[in-house]
């Protein structure tokens, strides 16, 4: 009798996981207690897999040998205790894809940057004509591109929740950009809980593996003393100092080894203090990937960005907006405000995950001459703020917060929209608050 594999949640992992598990001979069922999007729907139908949505019915997942559960699904959701409880293991669709493929894999995680990080591996590998898929928290599905369409390489953002359920996979290299506060609300409120996720990251790693990491990152110097590692250690600072394999000095980029390199700090593509950690921890991946000097030089100058980080959007009346959604955490505004060099208005607000503020304190105070709060519930943001003295306006829709910011902003200064919250409260993700930022400021 087949193998049977359940799969909780039918977006695109679980999606791409349930095709590789019919590819590979199991018995598959896949249950959704939400909607399940149309063209997930059809992939499912088309494959001639099993599925459900909108409920979980227990006698068709609590028979199962294992189940590949979606990163959206929290430990607490009551069909995962139940799945828990009946000591049927849990996985991840990343721990699931890697068992059928001996690709190379680089593997990027961190609380800030890594989506910035993981977009520009991925464009210097593909612009040194490398095969390369994109995979993870963003590109397509590992799974279903192991089943469909194989590459020689992959280049995979990793969220500590894709984390938690891996076991056996391996990251051939593995970047850990920075540990900083974030999704405490899935972890019992410990940084310590979500700390052990993100350095599951150098797990499995052998000799012939690279880890690449921050040195400054006080939680990683931390973490690193309790870890026996075998791979080959490949620190960066932004200064020069002995030990780093990269580093920024007097203007130059450089990478010390496996093949030293350097580029002038000013024909990098991506600018601002954050964005040198992205480059440095991209160069150092791509460096012991074997990739030649002229394609990492070539890809580090001429990559556009990622939409929703620090995007420009436009310029009214001589006030600039800055769309900055993916600004999810205390720490990714806090890169945000470092960047500013104009009066800024900042947008905070939406799902609080239990951020500490403290962390923009200052920047607000310097940088900042108005805020105005986006979210069903604002009375954290007007506890901690209000005693700056700094003006504040409370908005539930994006409409209203655009009207707000409109009215204050003068020629010359910056409407910034850096949330440190999740979006779920008032929008669909992440991205619908970005595009709603977008199109309103494009219209005014």
């Amino acid at each position: 009798m087949n193998k049977r594999i359940v799969i909780l949640g039918a977006a695109e992992s679980g999606v791409g996981a349930a095709v590789l598990a019919q590819k590979k001979g199991f018995d598959v069922f896949v249950s959704d207690g939400g909607k399940i999007k149309a063209h997930y729907k059809e992939m499912l139908i088309q494959h001639g897999i099993e599925w459900e949505e909108g409920h979980h019915t227990e006698e068709l997942i609590l028979n199962a040998d294992e189940i590949i559960k979606s990163p959206g699904i929290p430990d607490t959701a009551p069909m995962v205790q139940k799945v828990r409880e009946a000591n049927i293991p849990i996985i991840s669709e990343i721990e699931f894809a890697g068992r059928y493929t001996n690709s190379k894999m680089i593997c990027i995680t961190g609380s800030n940057g890594k989506t910035t990080t993981t977009s520009l591996i991925y464009h210097i590998f593909q612009g040194a004509g490398y095969d390369v898929g994109l995979a993870g928290n963003i590109g397509h599905s590992l799974a279903l591109q192991v089943a469909e369409e194989p590459h020689e390489y992959y280049v995979i953002e990793l969220s500590s929740f894709q984390l938690d359920n891996m076991y056996d996979f391996r990251a051939n290299v593995a970047v850990l950009l920075n540990i900083t506060p974030d999704h405490l609300d899935r972890y019992d409120g410990k940084m310590q809980n979500y700390t052990d996720a993100k350095m599951r990251i150098i797990r499995n790693q052998t000799k012939d593996d690279a880890f690449v990491y921050w040195n400054e990152d006080p939680i990683i110097s931390a973490e690193l003393k309790k870890y026996n590692i075998e791979s080959r250690l490949c620190p960066f600072s932004i200064i020069k100092k002995e030990g780093m394999i990269g580093y920024i000095a007097d203007g130059e980029y450089v990478i010390e080894s496996p093949t030293p390199f350097n580029m002038e700090q000013e024909s990098l593509a991506l600018h601002g203090k954050h964005n040198m950690y992205n480059s440095l921890a991209a160069g150092i991946a791509a460096d012991v990937s074997g990739i030649s000097n002229a394609a990492i030089r070539e890809g580090l100058s001429t990559f556009q960005g990622v939409e929703h980080r620090l995007e420009f959007v436009c310029r009214v009346r001589g006030v600039q907006y800055i769309n900055d959604s993916k600004a999810t955490n205390v720490d990714a505004c806090w890169y945000a405000l470092e960047s500013m060099t104009t009066p800024t208005i900042l947008i905070l607000g939406g799902l609080d995950k239990g951020n500490d503020y403290s962390a923009i304190k200052d920047l607000v105070m310097q940088k900042c001459k108005a805020l105005v709060f986006l979210g069903v519930d604002n009375s954290k943001l007007h506890a901690f703020f209000d005693p700056l003295g700094i003006p504040t306006t409370d908005t539930r829709s994006m409409r209203e917060c655009m009207d707000a910011c409109y009215s204050q902003a003068q020629a010359g200064d910056t409407v910034l929209l850096s949330p440190c919250c999740a979006s779920f409260d008032l929008f669909k993700n992440m991205e619908d608050r970005g595009e709603q930022f977008k199109s309103i400021a494009r219209s005014l």
